[in-house]
């Protein structure tokens, strides 16, 4: 596209002077030359195109002078509008003046032609840098955008509520949570009801950050959750969940994962953990909360040929299963230290018995408060469940 240049002066001596010297360009489609005899009619023109790249303008002009043109173009905020101004060489007090008040740059009288060529092929390669940039902000603007959106998006596929089912209300207290480090993150938790006495529970992270995580992310919910509805015990549905997942991993992703299938009626929960942060059980009887066993099964996502291991845990009436992925421990403060497992010992002293979103919220605002001002650098997801009747 032709540079668009509006020269304005009240000479009309320059006009000619101009279109005969760049008289090629002209022809070309490079250059195309609008002309304005002083400030005021510049400035109309402008607000009526709002497409010039570059004004030749005169300081001295009738009307409206240059100086004056120069301040009402600054009002536009247009750094991609460059001004150039036009005075005689004996005018270096005004033309300083311009300069300060943000022109290009500057020519004199009587006008050397080839030094304005190239003060003019100056001004468009900043122009065209800025246009640049300013592209280059539009789009990350509207990448930045659609990321709230899927952010939002994939907040809103992550359960709110238990199943509506009345059984499993009057046997289960559980709450979840789940921050993103980013606009989207990669941690996923989620719980279905597989039947009458079963549902399944699933806490995730996977590696990585970002877009690429969360896409994974939704996959590795989808095809766990499709598996796991049909009921299957955890060991199957996970080694069956690797090698779909392994072939469809990209860049060497993978995700840990804990799945539990929770009985209703007796408490007890067959769980097979996936290189997953062991969950904390917070015994009623005694107050106290322990780890459970470290699982010598390895992450989802990478080898095909895995068969994964199932293991049992019993919860008594008043016990709840406190489930976490890394951003927990990880967290950092302004010191460097990790809030690490010992931080979140302390932060489940004295929960026995607390309701699962009592819990699940102490453990956040601990993290939180221990992190200060530091940056999350993580994602932080956290689900409790609470056996509330035998």
């Amino acid at each position: 596209m032709a540079v668009k240049i509006l020269s304005v002066d009240d000479e009309l001596d320059l006009e000619i002077l101009l279109t005969q010297y760049f008289r090629r360009k002209i022809r070309k489609g490079e250059y195309e030359f609008s002309f304005a005899h002083n400030g005021l009619e510049a400035l109309k023109m402008v607000l009526e195109r709002k497409d010039f790249d570059i004004i030749l303008s005169d300081i001295n002009m009738p009307e409206m002078d240059g100086l004056t043109l120069l301040t009402k173009l600054n009002e536009m905020r247009n750094p991609a509008l460059k001004c150039i101004m036009v005075s005689a060489y004996g005018d270096m007090g005004n033309i300083r003046t311009a300069m300060n008040n943000g022109a290009f740059d500057f020519a004199t009288k009587p006008i050397d032609l080839d030094d304005l060529s190239r003060t003019i092929e100056k001004a468009i390669e900043e122009i065209e840098f800025i246009k640049q940039t300013q592209e280059e902000h539009s789009q990350l603007e509207s990448i930045k955008g659609d990321l709230v959106v899927a952010g939002e998006i994939q907040q809103a596929i992550l359960p709110r509520q238990l199943p509506q089912i009345a059984e499993i209300a009057e046997h289960v207290d559980l709450y979840a949570s789940m921050t993103p480090a980013k606009e989207v993150g990669g941690d996923f938790y989620d719980f279905f009801k597989i039947d009458d006495n079963r549902m399944g529970i699933v806490i995730a992270d996977v590696s990585g950050k970002g877009v690429p995580a969360s896409i994974f992310m939704a996959v590795s919910r989808t095809l766990l959750r499709a598996t796991g509805m049909r009921g299957v015990p955890s060991d199957e549905c996970l080694t069956s969940v690797n090698k779909m997942l392994c072939n469809e991993s990209v860049d060497s992703m993978f995700v840990t994962m804990f799945y539990g299938i929770y009985n209703i009626k007796t408490g007890v929960m067959e769980y097979t953990n996936a290189g997953h942060n062991p969950p904390y059980i917070i015994r009623a009887a005694t107050g106290k909360a322990e780890a459970l066993p470290f699982s010598q099964d390895i992450v989802a996502g990478m080898f095909d040929d895995i068969v994964f291991t199932t293991q049992k845990l019993q919860l008594e009436q008043g016990d709840s299963l406190v489930m976490f992925t890394d951003g927990v421990t990880e967290a950092f403060n302004t010191n460097g230290e990790q809030f690490d497992e010992s931080g979140l010992e302390k932060s489940l002293e004295g929960m026995a018995n607390e309701k699962a979103e009592d819990v699940t919220r102490k453990i956040l605002n601990d993290v939180n408060t221990f992190a200060g001002e530091e940056p999350q650098s993580d994602d932080i997801t956290i689900m409790t469940l609470r056996r509330i009747k035998n």
